[in-house]
């Protein structure tokens, strides 16, 4: 027989205070660039890729997320790579983007190396699903490529209008067809991002293009607009490298834009930032990217959210990064209805599979792994048993040890895992209310199985 290697108890006691941050949102990915979009009661999270061992830009396709309460994200695939796009780099160079839905379509906005020209362009890629199948909507760039023609943000108008925003260094902008790939003006320029008063007086009186370049507060790229109240919002990475976050205002989507300040600071580990904000079901959260992942950095950035209100005069304050992220969740989880194994909001050690289509699993699991699900309703019911389906099982001695609020807790239930399929376990202590429910893997040396779902009894 086997014997389960040892988690020490003295470590496991100092977990609840590890565990209790919230950001980075994603633990399996690095997740950068995010570009939250709300579809009725669900936030749909595109990001990039940056590889695990990526000491440059390495980027090879775009991932997708969604959650309905905030704190819990379910992995919905990689459903755009580089070869969706024949005209493209391949393999490399998938860079950040932005997605909308618009009349039952999907149109999800790339850049990606455009191989006619050496430099990015702008595609766009169309499907009937958040989760696709995506195709090349044009079969050629949406936008030719061009220098700093990257960062592309979609934005549709009250008046139904659409228009995509683009641009490194430089912001260009052009209103969409309706058919939301085919381009409905000519590409034009956005002026007056800068904000010269931040220079000063002395510096006012010098060249104010040569010192923006020496000092750069102004527009950097990963443009990101809004509209509430009737004002415009373009909120952007700004000042140089390293980027921190800032916005500006209009009441015209043709500007002039109005310079109101800095949103947050550099971000931690991550010479980039990029994001935007959202309103859901009442609550406004801004997304940013930092390099605080385990291993991450520059190069292999995530995904982090953080809450905030705007001011009486609708302006965005500034928002101080934190570990927490979001407290409160908006909602629960069902135990009793089908859980996808890859819905969590933290783990450790895990992965996610790298494929596209609807159906996906966490693999990478080893012994001492574990993942955190939030705010789990168990209800006053009376469980008695415990679910989960499994695939690729390689050890007969693993288990799955279920327990509530911290990991030194004594689990509620124990699943062995010894075989492919579906795995059951007693209840041995019954759970009311509202949990956290950490799931701790153990087991031998060695990959130990892929993780389907869960369910309770």
């Amino acid at each position: 027989m086997k014997t389960l290697s040892v988690i020490p108890l003295a470590a496991l006691a100092l977990l609840p205070v590890v565990l209790a941050a919230q950001n980075p949102v994603i633990h399996t990915m690095f997740t950068p660039d995010p570009a939250p979009y709300v579809h009725g009661d669900t936030v749909y999270l595109f990001t990039d890729h940056d590889e695990d061992d990526a000491q440059y830009f390495k980027m090879k396709d775009w991932l997708l997320y969604s959650t309905t309460n905030m704190v819990n994200w379910t992995y919905r695939g990689a459903p755009v790579s580089t070869a969706t796009f024949k005209w493209a780099k391949q393999g490399d160079n998938a860079w950040a983007s932005q997605a909308i839905e618009r009349n039952g379509k999907w149109y999800w906005y790339i850049c990606a190396e455009d191989t006619a020209v050496g430099l990015h362009g702008i595609g766009v890629a169309v499907a009937d699903r958040p989760e696709g199948p995506y195709r090349d909507a044009i079969g050629k760039p949406l936008v030719p490529g061009n220098w700093g023609y990257i960062d592309p943000s979609v934005f549709i108008d009250d008046d139904g209008q659409g228009y995509l925003f683009w641009g490194n260094n430089g912001l260009w902008y052009a209103k969409l067809n309706e058919d939301m790939i085919s381009l409905g003006s000519e590409v034009m320029p956005v002026e007056g991002l800068d904000n010269p008063e931040a220079f000063g007086p002395m510096v006012m009186k010098m060249d104010y293009q040569e010192n923006r370049r020496k000092m750069k507060t102004g527009y950097e790229e990963g443009p990101w607009v809004t509209k509430r109240n009737g004002l415009y919002y373009l909120a952007y990475a700004a000042g140089g490298v390293p980027e921190h976050m800032a916005y500006s205002t209009s009441d015209n989507i043709n500007g002039p834009w109005k310079y109101e300040g800095r949103i947050m600071d550099e971000a931690e580990g991550s010479f980039t930032i990029h994001g935007g904000n959202i309103e859901f079901k009442g609550r406004n959260f801004m997304f940013y990217h930092n390099g605080r992942g385990v291993n991450g950095g520059g190069f292999r950035r995530s995904t982090a959210v953080e809450e905030f209100e705007f001011a009486e005069d609708g302006k965005i304050p500034f928002i101080p990064f934190t570990k927490d992220g979001v407290v409160m969740p908006i909602g629960h989880i069902d135990p009793y209805r089908r859980v996808e194994a890859e819905t969590m909001a933290e783990s450790y050690g895990l992965k996610t599979d790298r494929m596209a289509g609807s159906e996906h699993y966490v693999t990478s699991i080893h012994n001492g792994d574990w993942m955190r699900v939030r705010a789990v309703d168990f209800g006053e019911r009376l469980q008695t048993r415990i679910k989960a389906a499994v695939l690729n099982s390689k050890d007969k001695d693993a288990v799955i040890e279920f327990t509530v609020d911290r990991l030194g807790n004594k689990p509620f239930a124990v699943v062995q895992v010894d075989n492919d399929g579906i795995v059951e376990a007693a209840v041995a202590n019954s759970v009311s209310g509202v949990h956290d429910v950490y799931m701790l893997f153990r087991g031998g040396d060695g990959e130990l199985f892929d993780f389907d779902w869960w369910i309770t009894e």
